[in-house]
């Protein structure tokens, strides 16, 4: 596996890896995963043969259902525990392995690439995110489609709840939100009394990204904008409603 030289601190590295990172968020009903890529593939219409890229996957739930439905999929993250458990799923359809998003991997190889559930928006700098934004847009043919599922910046700025608790099978996550001119903080404190001793502690930080950022950082690799979309039932954009900006774009060469 090839490794960027980053500062291996990085807090995505170690809550992305932590079991609590998948029971805060992803204890949901699998149904609902499935019905967003019923309605994405619906709206897509990819052709059968089509090559699919996951780009932090997770533990799979997108690519899972993707290639269910006969698509050639594979999924990439960084977090090594969620990959050794999306491995569980592998099929003669489906592979998944570890990898930095801004690292090279595979060029003019997919049909569609997808970037679900804010997997994007992590790293220290603009560059670092621009590299991402080139290994999507190199793994893709040319024709190809990239959609990524944000979170939109405006209506968060305007609806962030600041405190908040979550309880979760005798787990509580106390969360604290707050923002400055650039990025969106959450700090998660995790209290679990069986299996801790004290509590854990993480911070999430993740960029203040608009559908103008985004059409420059494609636009610098040739991905064109073609349609934007503010929830996962794929209602219009509003850049101060929408909850979402889940944006599908095309390699235009």
């Amino acid at each position: 596996m090839e490794v960027a030289p980053t500062n291996k601190k990085a807090w995505y590295r170690s809550w992305f890896n932590s079991p609590y990172y998948h029971q805060l968020y992803f204890q949901r009903d699998e149904q609902e995963a499935a019905a967003f890529i019923d309605r994405l593939v619906e709206k897509l219409n990819p052709p059968a043969s089509s090559r699919m890229l996951d780009v932090g996957c997770g533990r799979g739930r997108h690519s899972i259902q993707l290639a269910a439905k006969g698509f050639e999929v594979t999924g990439i993250d960084i977090s090594e525990d969620s990959i050794a458990e999306a491995k569980q799923s592998e099929t003669d359809k489906l592979d998944f392995f570890v990898h930095d998003m801004r690292l090279p991997f595979r060029m003019n190889y997919y049909d569609y690439a997808f970037n679900f559930f804010t997997s994007f928006g992590f790293f220290r700098t603009r560059r670092e995110h621009d590299n991402a934004i080139r290994t999507i847009a190199q793994s893709l043919k040319t024709g190809g489609v990239f959609v990524i599922d944000y979170l939109n910046a405006h209506f968060i700025e305007n609806h962030l709840q600041y405190k908040g608790e979550v309880e979760k099978d005798g787990v509580t996550f106390n969360i604290t939100r707050w923002l400055d001119e650039t990025h969106f903080y959450k700090k998660i404190i995790v209290e679990d009394e069986a299996n801790l001793e004290e509590p854990l502690e993480f911070t999430e930080k993740v960029a203040k990204f608009s559908l103008g950022d985004f059409n420059d950082m494609f636009a610098f690799h040739n991905l064109q904008i073609q349609d934007v979309y503010g929830s996962y039932n794929f209602d219009p954009y509003h850049v101060s409603n929408s909850q979402r900006l889940i944006i599908v774009a095309k390699k235009v060469k």
